[in-house]
């Protein structure tokens, strides 16, 4: 299987004229198709490694799948190249019998970029989904200097990004409940960190993971990204049943419009000491 990083050598120059050659790690980049019950759904671009995280993510992310039982088996069995050798490129799911393949109307009949996790949807109809772990009854409070402290503690687990400075990270953290949070005195607890060329395939790894550990819906928590908040990523965190998504940068109008209309909290430009609440501020407790 690829490595989520490949050595390259680079030559550097500086303004003074001078260069150098050396060698550089370089985050990788790979197409992996996704095949439910032996039919093509998807291709898309991503990062090797935590590979089936990724595909049951994206399967909550889409709707398919609600719970871990609703997955028989991942595998990649269907994944071999011209010479024989297994490609670690394809993943075959089998869903479990009495859950529906989906409508061919939401297969992506075009690739899905690391960079656009909707662009390859068949029709805009598929694009916003329903989620059967609605957040917005989700009585979590967001102790604000707790919420301050999480890209610098989503940063400590950045492995791959500390070597090749070109992946995203999603982490989940679950906020504890009672008066230790009332307080602001108990810490929340990191669940997962995931990274990937792909900020969407990023929060696709985390949920994917909660998935399969049982964890949906993910009550209770903040999913915390390193780059910025688009509408995607809050509907992922919709269908996961997260009440609150935090991003490094900015949220664009319709992730802001999504939130507040799923009950899910948005922040914005948390970098440590100060962020933006765009909707539903009632969960953060000053």
């Amino acid at each position: 299987m690829t490595r989520a990083s490949q050595r390259r050598r680079v030559h550097r120059y500086t303004a003074d004229g001078d260069g150098s050659g050396r060698a550089d790690t370089l985050a990788g980049e790979e197409p992996l198709e996704i095949r439910l019950d032996g039919r093509p759904f998807t291709v898309t671009m991503r990062t090797p490694g935590h590979d089936f995280d990724l595909v049951a993510g994206f399967l909550v992310s889409e709707g398919v799948v609600r719970s871990p039982a609703e997955i028989l088996q991942m595998d990649y069995r269907s994944g071999v190249g011209p010479d024989g050798q297994r490609t670690y490129n394809v993943v075959e799911v089998r869903l479990a019998p009495g859950v529906a393949l989906p409508d061919t109307s939401m297969e992506r009949h075009v690739y899905t970029s690391s960079s656009c996790g909707v662009c390859g949807t068949a029709s805009i109809e598929a694009v916003t989904k329903v989620s059967t772990h609605d957040p917005a009854g989700d009585a979590v409070r967001l102790p604000v200097p707790a919420v301050l402290a999480l890209p610098d503690r989503l940063r400590t687990g950045q492995r791959l990004f500390a070597t090749t400075g070109g992946v995203h990270a999603a982490g989940l953290f679950r906020f504890p409940d009672g008066p230790a949070a009332r307080d602001g005195v108990a810490e929340p607890e990191l669940l997962c960190v995931r990274e990937d060329v792909g900020r969407h395939n990023a929060v696709d790894k985390a949920v994917g993971w909660a998935l399969r550990e049982g964890l949906l819906p993910l009550r209770g928590t903040v999913l915390q990204v390193s780059g910025r908040a688009s509408f995607e990523l809050v509907q992922k965190a919709y269908m996961a049943g997260v009440p609150a998504l935090a991003a490094v940068s900015a949220p664009s109008a319709l992730a802001v419009d999504l939130a507040d209309r799923t009950g899910v909290t948005l922040l914005g430009f948390s970098r440590g000491t100060s962020f933006n609440a765009y909707a539903h501020r009632e969960r953060l407790l000053p």
